[in-house]
């Protein structure tokens, strides 16, 4: 690799002894796709050892160093967009976004406006990581769509691969608050693999644990209702929908989650418009990646949630 740079380098540990190099990269970068980094493998970027490889199945050992380049964000058809953020804390490393009801995280193909990303390109202008590719410029981790609350976005690429390592050693706080169907006694735990569903590509699953991603989710009660629970979640893994997944595995849905079973007819009736799970991010707990400081964000829960509560 040429001098001057941007890199990172990683020593191997223990546990990914012997795997290939590339699903070694997407464990250290968890939100980051393997295809990703097999791009950059075949473009030379990588190396084991300092020595560049070339192949997806190189194997990695305990002890050696990966170094991988992460090339500069390319300019793409994403246009920033004068979209108010509400803005919860901000350094030059991050910033933390409150982000909305029914606003999608990062473009897609054929939608490539109105998203979050379009709203902190135009907050952060330039400054924002490249690792996770043009299409997702800052962004480290993932809410749905109908999922309020925190989201951390990172401004530059060392921030950006800190704060992935946080998350994968499950060192960041995230605690969430929702409600649930049906009454829930006692507080808890659902330690179940979650994997792609077999039966339907769009949705995820609990499956046998040789097929999936181990996947841990704390939960407490706080309030109980007549036909439905307000709950505390705290996830120790972030798999893609893992709480609407877990809770929905133990036969209490979210409220308002259709895709996995959670009805939201109810409370249409009574002026509350649910539009997708109840489900908020409401505490983002880490480390700042320059100064080493705990910093923990609170997002208030939106108004809509507070007015389904007061009606049950």
């Amino acid at each position: 690799m040429d001098a001057g740079i941007k890199r990172q380098d990683f020593e191997v540990t223990e546990q990914f002894d012997g795997e290939r190099v590339d699903k070694f990269l997407a464990g250290i970068y968890t939100e980051v796709s393997r295809t990703f980094f097999q791009k950059l493998i075949a473009e030379g970027n990588v190396c084991i050892q300092y020595k560049i490889v070339n192949k997806n199945s190189a194997r990695v050992e305990a002890g050696d160093i990966v170094t991988v380049k992460i090339p500069d964000a390319k300019s793409v058809d994403i246009e920033p967009e004068n979209i108010p953020l509400d803005i919860l804390y901000e350094d030059d490393d991050l910033l933390v976004v409150n982000k909305p009801k029914g606003m999608v995280v990062h473009p897609s193909p054929g939608h490539l406006s109105g998203t979050l990303v379009n709203a902190v390109m135009y907050h952060c202008g330039s400054s924002l990581s490249g690792i996770n590719g043009e299409i997702r410029p800052g962004i480290v981790h993932r809410i749905d769509k109908d999922t309020t609350g925190s989201i951390i976005v990172c401004k530059n690429d060392t921030a950006h691969a800190n704060i992935a390592e946080q998350i994968k050693n499950h060192t960041v706080n995230r605690t969430y608050r929702g409600i649930v169907c049906g009454s829930i006694t006692g507080n808890g735990l659902v330690d179940a693999p979650i994997a792609r569903s077999p039966k339907d590509r769009k949705k995820m699953a609990v499956v046998d644990s040789s097929h999936g991603k181990r996947a841990v989710t704390h939960y407490k009660v706080l309030s109980n209702f007549k036909k439905h629970t307000y709950m505390e979640f705290k996830l120790e893994t972030g798999r893609t929908h893992q709480i609407r997944v877990h809770m929905a595995h133990i036969h209490h849905p979210v409220l308002g989650d259709e895709m996995y079973g959670g009805s939201n007819r109810d409370y249409m009736i009574k002026g509350v418009s649910l539009e997708g799970q109840t489900l908020h991010a409401m505490t983002l707990g880490f480390v700042q990646p320059s100064t080493g400081e705990y910093i923990e964000v609170n997002a208030a829960l939106p108004e809509y949630f507070e007015d389904l509560l007061n009606i049950l």
